[in-house]
């Protein structure tokens, strides 16, 4: 009888930025690839029906939420450089790991830079950690692993 194998956590990833990694984040989205079908019809076809043809690709923005840290100066700075026109594109690599933190699976995101940052909600009268959100941009994904 062969071994149960369990699904992976999908609260158990890291997110490195040019080889650096960036601390944890609780939360990230995006990983998404879609294709428009495009409608195409010869003139002199006798069908009266589009032929359907794959698009252009479209990736949907990598989203990060995590509690605000000491470190996190990094990913404003990166915002910032953008916001004064420098925009600097790197190679960002999400990992999902298993419950020992060994990388199962990683991926490669291609020419990412940060298109939005917002910061903490303040409310004196909230019982809650403080948190921020960078967007980021980018011209495709891969995986890794």
């Amino acid at each position: 009888m062969a071994a149960r194998k369990d699904p992976y956590l999908g609260y158990n990833f890291k997110l490195e930025i040019q080889g650096v990694f960036s601390g944890g984040f609780r939360e990230c989205t995006g990983l998404d690839t879609t294709s428009d079908p495009v409608d195409y019809r010869e003139g002199d076809d006798k069908v009266f029906t589009n032929w359907k043809l794959p698009g252009l690709v479209k990736y949907a923005n990598i989203v990060l939420k995590r509690g605000i840290l000491d470190d996190g100066k990094k990913l404003f700075d990166w915002r910032k450089k953008t916001i004064d026109g420098k925009t600097e594109r790197q190679h960002v690599t999400i990992h999902l790991c298993d419950t020992t933190g060994e990388t199962k699976m990683s991926w490669n995101i291609v020419n990412g830079w940060p298109t939005k940052w917002t910061g903490m909600s303040l409310n004196a009268t909230a019982n809650e950690i403080a948190i921020e959100t960078l967007e980021i941009v980018h011209e495709g994904f891969e995986r890794a692993g």
